[in-house]
């Protein structure tokens, strides 16, 4: 059963936290992690991109000159793709990039890539994590006494307005819910900080 430091706010070590061996200890599966982070991407564009066809174009509606006899190539209509300001050929069109992966291989890759965290030595479990002030410098020290500034995912329990407010402004930092930890979020974060409360809810649901 894989075991972690428990820190308190201040950086100091108050003791080791065993972590749920079917979360925290899966097989890490490279390629499944990959196809759910693609999922997870294809799903959130926009898919708004779009271009005229000749169809769309104004204008274009008589024939510009006569078929035979001009010694011109033949034209149907001055919006062709091949005339400047014509219709584009092939071009986007608006459409849902989103599909489904099963719930089960969405769990699998979860636990993948925490149980990486866990293998990698960054994932932090904080005994608790209080702001009594919306204040961002207040997040800033609690993170500098744990040596994870860099870029860091901060997983609590309960939304707490405070804590939102003093961690939105930090660069590259973002705060979740355990409910809505996922897969991209993990990965793409150099570190993991859980409270204590957050990693028994995220047990509850994974285990």
């Amino acid at each position: 059963m894989p075991k972690v430091a428990l820190y308190n706010m201040e950086g100091k070590q108050i003791g080791d936290i065993e972590l749920n061996e079917a979360i925290f200890g899966a097989k890490i599966n490279e390629a499944l992690m990959h196809q759910v982070v693609v999922n997870q991407l294809a799903n959130r564009r926009q898919g708004t991109a779009a271009t005229k066809t000749r169809s769309f174009v104004r204008g274009g509606g008589r024939k510009p000159w006569r078929q035979k006899g001009t010694g011109r190539a033949r034209v149907g209509s001055i919006r062709s793709p091949l005339w400047v300001g014509g219709g584009v050929t092939f071009g986007p069109a608006p459409r849902n990039y989103s599909y489904r992966i099963p719930k089960k291989a969405r769990r699998q890759a979860l636990k993948s890539a925490l149980s990486a965290k866990v293998r990698d030595g960054k994932l932090i479990v904080l005994d608790q994590l209080t702001i009594e002030q919306p204040k961002t410098k207040l997040m800033v020290n609690v993170l500098k006494a744990l040596n994870a500034e860099k870029k860091p995912l901060i997983v609590i329990g309960d939304w707490d307005t405070n804590i939102e407010l003093a961690t939105r402004n930090i660069p590259k930092a973002l705060l979740l819910k355990s409910s809505g930890l996922n897969v991209y979020d993990v990965l793409n974060h150099d570190q993991v900080i859980f409270t204590k409360d957050a990693l028994t809810k995220l047990e509850e649901v994974l285990a």
